[in-house]
């Protein structure tokens, strides 16, 4: 295609068709040419505007649809970078408390010192524009002295290279937000366009940050008024629970319910177990209180919650340990209990004062059941004691007792309880109760425990008594009887009394038995000794066999022990072979055992065959 011999319709030709600037200086026509760069100039910024509001409008949309308050900043200065195509893109933001602005987000940076700078106000280029804003730049920031230096600004400029610099405010409505910075690592002069382009960046960067913070603050208020409205559900959720608790309670005590009640309706309301410990008790596995109380919802592990129950012990104030919750059950600074939870995990606030009110109603419960013990305590004490004292009418005393359930009619033996020093007479009433079974009665009378109970072996019911009794303590028991009739209770309690005492003062504490268990230490407490009976029963088998067979078992016996427990002087005395004295006493062994010769044994024998003499014979 040939070129048109009119410069200025070469010139149009050429700039209709996107020609370069180097194209349009070829033709010779300076007039024509001058103009045509002019408008090849204009063309190329209008494009370049044209790209850059492109950018901006993009840019905006993007800010727009982020809500991510970090996302914004790195976007904003990712675009600035490729806007201004410059090394490093930074922007700080105003911390109106310390009364400066701090490094927020970068790109292209490498400097950590860089990352973390603060930028006091009218310090460096960036702290002029934010003491002022307005934009500032500079295409050779290090020996540009228009900006008040600091050794703070220039090394974390110096760390990150940087030599051109161009910052320009965050502003909105004329609150200041920031500074947004476009730097380079050469020098660099930047145009009136490209202050003007960041400047038109940033002022989209600071209605977004200002509508992210916006939405932050909205969405944190929204989370705030969502989490105190789920506090106020789950307040009125608790309020009505422990509303609910408290009927629950309230119901129970009206209808007479006891502890167990209160613990089985505790499982209800939290679920898990429940169960109420002797007011000693640290271990789980050892509830109840005179006896063991199952627990309730379940089968709680032995050790659990030991720490939680000393916790509540030490404290009086609920206690948890490892998913089981303890409170001590106490009124008037006495503790009866402990209440004992597990199996439910963390509970709230309502659950807490839940089994806290279940504690408060438990030591009511208590309190009340103690009150109508205490009462049956008294009458039967009352009628113990007139009973075994002898107070009063017979006939009277007769009647009294059948109105208790106590026949004494048929044989019954009296007990005397004797328990640890210091120990409550109380406590050791009601275990003797738990004890003696049904058709007995048991009161104090004259500082002693006294048991009435329906036997004909007060031996077989001392030791029965006091091995039952003992298991934590030794408890020791004196017996007497049988008895068939009131009038025969006060001397059958001295003897009872006396045999207690007796164990007591043998060492035999936590032992039960009657006065013919003592052998001859009964013949000195029994109120009526039976010297026949005892006789009988430390010799009757040598004497049964001397009777039998003609022998001198019995004689060889009295002769042994008047030589001194020698079987040669014995033999002189009785006129016969020392073996023979050896072979009568093998004989003895065989009969009353081989322990005959043990001290005790033989102070028994050696008094029953003196005693033998001073019987009638016959």
């Amino acid at each position: 295609m040939s070129t048109p011999a009119d410069p200025a319709l070469t010139l149009l030709t050429l700039l209709a068709s996107g020609a370069s600037a180097a194209e349009l200086s070829a033709v010779d026509a300076p007039e024509a040419r001058a103009l045509a760069l002019r408008v090849r100039a204009a063309f190329d910024t209008r494009r370049r505007r044209e790209a850059e509001l492109s950018a901006l409008v993009e840019t905006a949309r993007d800010l727009a649809s982020m809500r991510d308050p970090a996302g914004v900043l790195d976007a904003i200065v990712r675009r600035a970078r490729a806007l201004l195509q410059t090394d490093v893109a930074y922007l700080t933001l105003a911390d109106p408390e310390a009364g400066d602005t701090y490094m927020r987000a970068t790109d292209g940076s490498v400097s950590a010192r860089f990352q973390t700078v603060r930028l006091s106000l009218g310090a460096g280029l960036g702290g002029l524009v934010a003491s002022t804003h307005m934009p500032y730049w500079t295409a050779d920031y290090p020996q540009d002295q228009r900006f008040r230096h600091t050794k703070t600004i220039d090394s974390a400029v110096g760390d990150e290279g940087l030599v051109a610099i161009c910052g320009t405010p965050l502003l909105v409505e004329e609150q200041f937000v920031g500074v947004l910075f476009a730097a380079n690592r050469s020098p660099r002069p930047f145009s009136h366009d490209e202050v003007s382009l960041l400047g038109s960046l940033a002022a989209l960067a600071a209605v977004s940050i200002v509508t992210t913070r916006a939405a932050a603050e909205t969405a944190e208020a929204l989370a705030a008024l969502s989490e105190a409205h789920d506090v106020a559900r789950r307040h009125v959720s608790g309020v009505e629970r422990a509303a609910a608790a408290h009927d629950r309670f309230a119901e129970l005590v009206l209808q007479g319910g006891g502890v167990d009640d209160i613990t089985a309706a505790l499982v209800e309301l939290l679920g898990g177990w429940a169960v109420l410990l002797d007011p000693e008790d640290t271990r789980v596995g050892t509830a109840g209180r005179s006896a063991p109380r199952p627990a309730a919802g379940g089968s709680p592990d032995p050790l659990a919650g030991a720490s939680a129950v000393r916790a509540t012990h030490a404290s009086g104030r609920l206690a948890s340990e490892d998913g089981v919750w303890a409170v001590s059950v106490t009124a008037a600074h006495e503790r009866l209990g402990t209440l004992v939870v597990g199996g439910v995990g963390r509970l709230d606030e309502a659950d807490e004062r839940t089994l806290e009110r279940a504690g408060v109603v438990s030591a009511l419960v208590l309190l009340f059941e103690r009150a109508a013990v205490d009462a049956s305590l008294r009458v039967v004490t009352d009628l113990v004691s007139d009973l075994v004292s002898g107070r009063g009418d017979a006939p009277a005393r007769q009647t009294r007792a059948r109105a208790h359930g106590l026949d004494l009619t048929t044989p019954h033996c009296v007990l005397v309880v004797k328990g640890r020093e210091g120990e409550s007479r109380r406590a050791l009433v009601l275990s003797a109760q738990a004890g003696t079974g049904p058709g007995s009665v048991v009161g104090e009378h004259d500082g002693d425990v006294v048991a009435l109970v329906p036997s004909e072996d007060p031996d077989a019911a001392a030791t029965h008594l006091a091995t039952r009794l003992s298991r934590s303590a030794p408890v020791t028991v004196g017996a007497a009887g049988p008895v068939r009739s009131v009038e025969e209770l006060p001397a059958a309690h001295a003897e009872a009394r006396r045999t207690a005492a007796a164990l007591v003062a043998l060492g035999r504490q936590g032992a039960g038995a009657s006065t013919e268990a003592l052998g001859f230490a009964g013949l000195v407490v029994g109120s009526d000794p039976d010297v026949a009976s005892y006789v009988a029963r430390v010799l009757g088998p040598v004497s049964a066999y001397d009777a039998q067979r003609g022998s001198e078992l019995v004689k060889t016996l009295e002769t042994y022990f008047a030589a001194g427990s020698s079987p040669r002087h014995a033999a002189t005395a009785l006129h016969v072979h020392v073996n023979t004295v050896a072979q009568r006493l093998e004989r003895v062994a065989t009969l009353l055992g081989s322990d005959w010769q043990h001290p005790d044994r033989a102070l028994e024998l050696q008094l029953a065959l003196r005693l033998r003499r001073l019987m009638p014979a016959g």
